[in-house]
């Protein structure tokens, strides 16, 4: 009776199978909907439903896996008798990678990296495996869009060869877990995520459930067999990794490879990292010859700026532990119509939005009817409160039609009210400034106690907007 269950009758009395159901599931959340809708009710998302088969499982498929002998065994422990050892990292040649990574590389860790279209991920993967080949490691590396012609090619152009690196165009994760059975690799590339296969998995491949399936795969080779995977993923519209939200939350580290294509420089920048510090960032440039690690990143940024140009301020950005330096611009012009424009580049609009209406609430500047273009040189995106006051300075700047002193840089965060707040690490800024020449920085004025040191550079402290502009126009 029971195998009768997933079974029907036609009208000649003869035994069918059960019909396969379809179902619609959203390629941005996984919500499961029963027919097509236009908007996702769970994320909101429009036009992200996609029609899946459901075949139908006998309850044999459906029994309930053995339990391992160890897992029967396990019992609470108490923290104080977890013993604990450190984990040997394993450097890359490229330091800013390894900076990024918290380190290096942890042997068993499963790290996901992200970016547009041709930014260069299948060609920094192609320089760390390599690397990792010639220092003696087994690198696997899986291909699902390239074959290994192309892949031969680039590694040629890379000046990249080595016996232990092994080129593998698969798709079919049945196959390629049965390869790692075969020749266990120390290191695994899967390029990319959204092409691997799970054939038990009757749904499309790059769906939500096949990206789930693989990556929950993925997880068990790089915890269970200790191999270092690296996993490539396509990113949205939006620039977040394409797939379930899930699929950052399985891996270890989160990367995302950015830049403009028309411009030579890659950021790397890491935002969630359980083996380190996340918001690292790691500039490279991309040449001929593969990416070449920038090691002074400031200079590039303010190379090209022109000394007391209107609307210009440099700001001192903590950029995970690293201090850089990085050009802010400002461009106000009176609009032309009923309501003015506002345009930031690298920076968040909100936050351009509340500085200006701060600046012309507190500092008498009437830029209601003024259009605002703002934007970070450089491709490099500034997100942290302590670029408030450069950013105003530099709006003020364009609004009066007066330049700053070339040898003059911000550092603070601006209030509602006016005010400029405390920002951190203030020491290794300012050391940051003074060693690129700047005879002076503007800090809040609360930070001044926290510095003691004798320096070449003079620090200003300023407590409001108002005062900040005074002491400069």
């Amino acid at each position: 009776m029971e195998d009768l269950v997933l079974q029907e009758y036609n009208k000649k009395g003869t035994i069918l199978l059960a019909k396969a159901k379809t179902k619609f599931v959203c390629q941005n959340c996984g919500y499961v909907s029963p027919r097509y809708l236009g908007r996702c009710p769970n994320c909101g998302v429009w036009n992200q439903m996609v029609e899946e088969v459901d075949h139908p499982e006998s309850a044999k498929a459906k029994a309930t896996p053995s339990r391992r002998v160890s897992d029967l065994e396990s019992k609470p422990v108490s923290i104080d008798n977890v013993s604990f050892e450190k984990e040997p990292r394993i450097k890359t040649d490229l330091s800013e990678l390894n900076r990024v990574l918290g380190g290096g590389i942890v042997p068993g860790s499963l790290i996901l990296i992200g970016g547009d279209p041709g930014i260069g991920k299948s060609t920094l993967l192609t320089q760390v495996s390599g690397q990792l080949a010639n220092t003696g490691g087994k690198v696997l590396y899986v291909s699902g869009e390239e074959s290994a012609s192309q892949i031969k090619m680039r590694a040629d152009r890379l000046d990249i060869s080595g016996k232990n690196l092994y080129l593998y165009p698969q798709t079919d994760m049945s196959y390629i877990r049965q390869t790692i059975n075969e020749m266990h690799p120390d290191y695994l590339i899967i390029d990319s995520v959204q092409t691997m296969d799970e054939p038990e998995i009757t749904s499309a491949v790059g769906s939500i459930s096949q990206i789930r399936e693989v990556t929950a795969e993925l997880m068990n080779i790089a915890k269970q067999d200790n191999i270092t995977v690296f996993v490539v993923g396509h990113v949205t519209k939006g620039g977040a990794i394409a797939g379930p939200k899930i699929l950052e939350h399985m891996v270890d580290t989160v990367l995302y490879f950015e830049g403009d294509t028309h411009h030579s420089y890659r950021i790397l920048r890491s935002v969630k990292n359980r083996f380190g510090s996340t918001n690292e960032i790691g500039i490279f440039e991309m040449r001929t010859k593969g990416l070449v690690e920038v090691s002074n990143p400031s200079e590039i940024f303010l190379e090209e700026r022109l000394a007391d140009a209107n609307g210009s301020a440099v700001v001192v950005s903590m950029e995970g532990t690293r201090p850089i330096l990085v050009e802010i611009q400002s461009l106000i012009t009176p609009t032309i119509f009923g309501n003015a424009k506002r345009t930031a580049t690298g920076l968040d609009h909100n936050r351009v939005s509340v500085i200006m209406a701060v600046l012309e609430k507190r500092g008498n500047l009437m830029l209601q009817n003024q259009d605002a273009y703002l934007k970070s040189t450089g491709g490099v995106k500034l997100d942290e409160p302590a670029i408030d006051l450069a950013l105003a300075m530099s709006i003020a700047s364009s609004y009066k039609n007066m330049g700053i002193p070339g040898t003059d840089c911000f550092v603070g965060e601006v209030g509602l009210t006016g005010e400029i707040r405390r920002v951190n690490r203030i020491d290794q800024r300012v050391n940051e400034a003074e060693k690129l020449g700047f005879k002076r920085i503007f800090i809040p004025k609360n930070n001044m106690g926290d510095w003691s040191k004798d320096n070449k550079i003079q620090i200003v402290g300023v407590s409001t907007v108002t005062d900040a502009m005074n002491k400069i126009f």
